[in-house]
């Protein structure tokens, strides 16, 4: 049964320090089943850009998926494909750390490259904007040293940063999805790693 039934097997602890090997039998096959589904969420929650403008000249998923476009135009891997796509699905739950999110996301199935790029964009896409608003446009300099600080400055600037054009080719989510679930069929870091491939 699934675990949406209210029949299913349940295990019946109500304190985790309590919990037994039995227990644990019933929700392992069940949280690996729900993280197979993960790619799934991430679409949808990708959708909830859409027609999400905040202002901007295009919505939030056109931007997505036109940053993603650019990068994969310009002959970038799948894996750099798929960051550009997420980069932002963090703005509707992180609108004060968006990079924070779409990085937490992506760690455990992209490269430690991919993961600072994307954790960092919004402080190098500052570069373009702060100092409209207030704000020290070359925060990013104190990162100029970091071995990843010209892979992020380049991704701001040939692929986020030119993702506003109303008119450029945005290439539609159905193009990027099976990019996505080939990057995020298995994770390569996780402490769950181990316990999920058992239980698989």
């Amino acid at each position: 049964m699934s675990s949406g039934d209210p029949g299913a097997v349940r295990a019946t602890f109500t304190d985790m320090a309590h919990s037994t090997a039995e227990d644990w039998k019933i929700i392992l096959p069940e949280a690996v089943a729900f993280a197979r589904a993960l790619p799934d969420r991430i679409i949808t929650h990708l959708q909830l850009l859409d027609g999400d403008f905040g202002g901007f000249p295009v919505d939030r998923l056109t931007h997505s998926l036109q940053t993603a476009t650019l990068a994969h135009r310009d002959g970038r891997d799948e894996e750099y494909v798929v960051c550009a796509l997420l980069h932002d699905i963090g703005d509707t739950l992180g609108p004060y750390n968006h990079p924070d999110i779409a990085a937490a996301i992506l760690k455990p199935f992209v490269s430690e490259a991919n993961h600072w790029m994307v954790q960092h964009h919004g402080i190098f896409q500052g570069y373009y904007f702060f100092h409209h608003i207030g704000l020290n446009r070359d925060l990013r300099d104190g990162f100029r040293d970091h071995p990843h600080f010209a892979r992020t400055e380049e991704f701001c600037a040939r692929y986020d940063g030119p993702a506003f054009d109303a008119q450029a080719e945005t290439l539609p989510l159905t193009f990027f999805e099976p990019m996505l679930r080939r990057v995020f069929a298995e994770p390569r870091d996780s402490v769950y790693k181990a316990a999920f491939e058992k239980s698989a």
